[in-house]
């Protein structure tokens, strides 16, 4: 029993010696810990804030890192955007270059020699634009641009001169310097009333051109004039049946076909400088107080010029006449006989109330011939307060106005009568 006892008592020594060593050491963490807490605390900014958790024990509140922030996925759509403006600019830029540098060097322009004619006193400006109507240059501006680097400008001899089609801004510009070609020409008059086919033929008897490169241009030749692109091409016979003004010009001709195309803008040319001459607007033509288009006063006109041609004092009335019928549903047609002799087809004819003969309904639908200047005047002006509907010549082509039909019989009958009707064999 004793012995038992020492053996307790031992267990009991020890475990208060191990209980009172844990609790040293326990006293000791708790020491180091406030030491170390004391330590840190020093080193801790001012602004640190802290709160107990319990005695002895300090914790420090650590200031929240901001986050990031996601950029925008838009940021990476407009740089795509913006790569592929850079891109398309460039290539545009290198395309115009290329353009360029092919129009100053004569490239892709065609083959063969290229008769060009510098009208007396053309502006630079002038000439490079005949230039790109001519095939020969593409840009106005460029080759403007290059004559004025050069010190070309004002040095260009008016007159015919001859170049190949493939040569470069260099070459045209010395050829231009250059005193003119031997330029033949030949004075070849127009008259007033004459149609397409005349114009050819006589332009061929005269040796200007071939009546096969006349036609040509005339329907598919490249002509820079407002009423040229009113036309209604798929209508009419001739493209520019007309429009050809007539009178006396000054031709050039030679083997090539660009005399063709020089006398058909020559005549285009002298129409359009007429109308502004006379103040004649193609867009705004009222007569009587409705509109017309050009198309149709040139038709009219050419109507009037076949009726009246040189006599300036009857073509306001004739013109009036036409306009009256226009305007009165009693008269379908216009009544006169070139309308019946014009080749327009089937379908667009219509009985004259005065006899059996067929006519064109209302206004044809192209001239018939080209006008003069009396006549497109005489068109865009008639005779007001002239309340007439017919009219008809004696062989002296004196002019006999009526207002109703029976009238209108009653002097064709005197003229048969005194054999003086126009149309009496």
């Amino acid at each position: 029993m004793e012995e038992n006892k020492n053996i307790i008592d031992g267990a009991e020594t020890t475990i208060d010696t191990v209980l009172e060593k844990q609790g040293q050491a326990e006293k000791d963490s708790v020491k180091a810990v406030a030491e170390t807490d004391e330590t840190a605390k020093e080193k801790l900014p001012e602004d640190f804030d802290e709160f107990k958790i319990s005695d002895g024990f300090k914790i420090f509140e650590e200031p929240e890192k901001e986050k990031p922030k996601k950029k925008k996925k838009k940021r990476g759509l407009g740089t795509a955007i913006w790569i592929i403006s850079i891109l398309l600019i460039s290539f545009s830029i290198a395309f115009g270059i290329i353009l360029a540098g092919a129009d100053y060097l004569g490239f892709g322009k065609g083959q063969g020699d290229c008769v060009f004619v510098i009208k007396q006193g053309a502006t630079t400006a002038q000439i490079a634009k005949d230039l790109k109507k001519s095939g020969v240059v593409n840009s106005t501006m460029l080759f403007r641009a290059y004559v004025k680097v050069k010190k070309y400008d004002g040095k260009f001899t008016s007159g015919r001169h001859v170049f190949n089609r493939e040569a470069g801004y260099e070459a045209i510009a010395r050829e231009l310097m250059k005193p003119s070609a031997s330029a033949k020409t030949k004075r070849v008059t127009i008259p007033e009333g004459y149609s397409v086919d005349k114009i050819a033929k006589e332009l061929e008897t005269q040796g200007i051109c071939t009546k096969d490169d006349f036609i040509f241009e005339v329907q598919e030749g490249i002509f820079e004039y407002d009423f040229v692109n009113q036309i209604p091409v798929n209508q009419v016979h001739y493209r520019l049946e007309g429009y050809l003004f007539p009178d006396t010009y000054q031709f050039y001709y030679d083997e090539s076909k660009e005399c063709a195309h020089l006398a058909v803008d020559a005549m285009l040319r002298n129409l359009d400088n007429k109308l502004k001459k006379e103040k004649i607007d193609i867009n705004n033509i009222t007569v009587f107080g409705k509109k017309y288009t050009f198309h149709e006063i040139i038709t009219l006109s050419s109507i009037v010029e076949m009726e009246a041609s040189n006599n300036d004092t009857e073509m306001p009335k004739v013109a009036a006449v036409f306009f009256n019928r226009l305007r009165n549903s009693d008269f379908p047609t216009l009544g006169s006989s070139p309308t019946r002799k014009y080749p327009y087809g089937e379908g667009r004819y219509n009985t004259d109330p005065r006899g059996d003969e067929k006519f064109i309904t209302g206004i044809p639908v192209g001239p018939m011939c080209s006008p003069g200047i009396s006549a497109i005047k005489s068109t865009c002006s008639p005779k007001k307060d002239f309340d007439y509907y017919y009219f008809v010549t004696d062989k002296s082509m004196n002019f006999y106005y009526n207002k109703t039909l029976s009238q209108h019989n009653a002097t064709i009958k005197k003229l048969q009568a005194e054999k003086n009707w126009i149309y009496e064999e």
